[in-house]
């Protein structure tokens, strides 16, 4: 019988994916609280929900150990950057900040071997 021996999780992916997570819950429902005052257009209201989702999936999934979730929040953070081009450079700053420790996190060789391993 073959023993299968599992890998601990990084603790820098269990924050991270957990951030992910509320990050993902607590904007959306953000965005969603302000919607009464400012009126979302369709656009806004999908983008809203999809960048929301897309979060939250990524968090569940990189607990999970699934590759290609840290793909997806390592391109959701890039959605970010993306997006902070029309805003304040302050906010286009934090965002490339925030995607270069998030790519070094979720691609290091440490990551890798945990989401790599079968």
């Amino acid at each position: 019988m073959a023993t299968i021996r599992r890998r601990r999780r990084p603790f820098a992916i269990t924050v991270l994916a957990w951030l992910y997570v509320a990050v993902g819950a607590i904007g959306t429902a953000g965005h969603y609280a302000n919607f009464w005052k400012q009126k979302p257009t369709v656009n806004e209201f999908v983008w809203i929900t999809v960048l929301g989702a897309a979060a939250i999936v990524a968090g569940l999934y990189m607990l999970r150990r699934r590759d290609w979730a840290r793909w997806l929040a390592i391109a959701w953070m890039g959605t970010h950057v993306a997006i902070s081009v029309f805003h304040p450079v302050r906010e286009l700053v934090v965002h490339c900040a925030l995607l270069a420790l998030i790519s070094y996190l979720l691609i290091r060789p440490e990551a890798s071997r945990y989401f790599t391993a079968e």
